[in-house]
């Protein structure tokens, strides 16, 4: 099992959404978050609004997958994220050594489903 975190532009999350449908994988947590890559403040437009500084806002998406969607999961990231431009962001790949499904107890591959 592996805990894929992505840190991606926000305008670029329904692409992202669509793409990990497409690939089967549905559990998913987003988070909108504030961070920096190597664009150190540089200006950006989001949503019609001009963000300068050292914080831009990002998603981070959290997915947790058995080993064979590894690599789909990833290839469904990179598709809709990518615009080819600074800060399309990153990816993740971290082994998750354990998962519980609370309903039911279950463990393992089994409680990510």
């Amino acid at each position: 099992m592996k805990l894929i975190i992505a840190i991606i532009q926000p305008h670029r999350l329904e692409q992202v959404k669509e793409e990990l449908y497409k690939a089967e994988v549905n559990l998913i947590t987003v988070n909108e978050v504030l961070g920096h890559g190597r664009q150190k403040g540089l200006t950006e437009i989001y949503r019609g609004f001009k963000e300068t500084g050292n914080l831009l806002r990002k998603i981070r998406l959290e997915i947790a997958v058995n080993d064979n969607f590894v690599e789909p999961t990833i290839r469904a990231i990179t598709e809709g994220a990518r615009t080819g431009q600074i800060g399309d962001g990153k990816i993740f790949v971290l082994d998750l050594p354990e998962c519980i499904r609370i309903r039911t107890g279950e463990r393992g591959g089994q409680a990510i489903g």
